[in-house]
């Protein structure tokens, strides 16, 4: 990687640091569940950009992958808008299905994904 790339880089990087920063600022100060969800959207999106510049810029494209299998991301992203806010997700792996509390999750709790498995939220 020369310089200017590098430059480059670490300047995405930084940029995206700081949005994940503010958007916790105000994940912390709002109390709503179904905004936080979208926020945490928002900020999985961030994190997903910066694992993708590190990814191109040191030709690990492995990294693309890893970075995008979770539940909490994937939970944020699935744009739930329903009249309540969800109280239980349902995680099959493999035919075997458990309950999760979203609140738990929602607390920080993450559970990485496997290819088949099926969320449900409830």
């Amino acid at each position: 990687m020369n310089p200017v790339e590098s430059a480059l880089a670490s300047q995405c990087i930084t940029l995206l640091a700081a949005g994940m920063l503010v958007i916790q600022l105000l994940m912390v100060v709002q109390g709503m569940l179904l905004t936080n969800i979208r926020l945490f959207a928002l900020q999985s999106l961030m994190l997903a950009a910066i694992a993708a510049i590190i990814a191109f810029f040191h030709n690990a494209t492995h990294v693309y992958w890893v970075a995008g299998l979770t539940l909490a991301q994937a939970v944020a992203t699935a744009n739930y808008i329903g009249a309540q806010e969800p109280k239980k997700i349902i995680l099959t792996r493999q035919g075997e299905s458990a309950a999760l509390d979203a609140k738990v999750l929602f607390n920080g709790t993450d559970i990485p994904l496997e290819v088949g498995d099926v969320i449900e939220l409830r």
